[in-house]
């Protein structure tokens, strides 16, 4: 069982080339990654996306990416001599229009100095290289994200199991105390029939009406199923793979069943018993939210 909130951070350097990955995930109903990557490494994005998704199925990941090409090769400084020429004659023509007082005073570091005449420009990416590096970082970034969702999971598992025992003593106790509602169901109605007509009431009368109340009021099937969707969550907690969807579908069920037997009771004990059993099934909903 694996949580969808965790995080994960790795560094490498190799080859001159430096790179940071931090993966931080929160839950969604799906997979859903965002990068923030420099745009000179946006050509590994698909490649990035589809690695994290054969770790992950579940959950909204942010993956911050910063690198560094830290090798003597990695910028190389242009001049622009059209551009520059320019400047010069411009630089006559001011120096013309003004007189020979205005002193020639251009230098390298002036000239160096003069917007756009000298640029840096960064080498091309050898894309190999980068793809090596960012899949190597990426994936320690990842292992440590999918241990820290391991440890939430299997805090998170605890809490079911809790859960899911609380709710299954809730049904044994519905079970037990469901014969006792109808046996005083059967003395209330006695006594209200022989208050009308005295200790004459009609037995097989009395008989049917109680039948009735006991077809109407019967719990079992839904019993039954609430054991039934108990032995699969118990089940789904050991599957080798992404759950949570599966289980919210079956706390949906439970909690379908409990609002049919608190609908059909008669008998506030276990009206009280179904409150009791929605409460732990709503808090059984909150954590299936969290898990993959």
């Amino acid at each position: 069982m694996q949580s969808m909130t965790g995080y994960g951070r790795a560094s490498m350097e190799l080859e001159g080339r430096q790179m940071t990955v931090e993966v931080k995930s929160v839950n969604h109903r799906f997979l859903d990654v965002a990068f923030r990557m420099p745009r000179n490494l946006m050509f590994l994005e698909d490649a990035a996306r589809k690695r994290i998704g054969a770790r992950l199925s579940r959950g909204h990941v942010d993956v911050f990416v910063t690198y560094r090409n830290l090798r003597t090769d990695a910028r190389t400084v242009l001049v622009d001599e059209t551009l520059f020429s320019a400047y010069v004659n411009a630089l006559c023509q001011l120096r013309g229009a003004v007189g020979p007082d205005l002193r020639d005073d251009r230098t390298l570091m002036g000239i160096a100095h003069m917007p756009d005449v000298m640029t840096v420009a960064e080498a091309e990416e050898d894309q190999d290289a980068v793809r090596t590096l960012l899949f190597a970082v990426l994936d320690e970034a990842l292992d440590q994200l999918c241990a820290m969702r391991a440890r939430e999971g299997e805090a998170i598992r605890a809490d079911l199991c809790g859960r899911v025992d609380t709710i299954e003593r809730m049904t044994a106790a519905v079970e037990a105390r469901y014969p006792q509602t109808v046996a005083a169901y059967t003395q209330r109605l006695k006594a209200a029939m022989e208050e009308l007509v005295g200790s004459g009431a009609d037995e097989t009368r009395l008989m049917m009406e109680v039948a009735v109340m006991a077809d109407r009021s019967a719990i079992d099937e839904e019993t039954v199923r609430l054991r039934s969707h108990i032995e699969q969550l118990r089940r789904t907690f050991d599957a080798g793979e992404p759950i949570g969807r599966r289980m919210d579908f079956i706390v949906q069920e439970l909690n379908r069943e409990v609002n049919t037997i608190s609908s059909k009771s008669q008998d506030i004990p276990i009206t009280q018993l179904t409150v009791d059993m929605k409460a732990e099934i709503e808090k059984l909903r909150e954590q299936v939210q969290n898990i993959e």
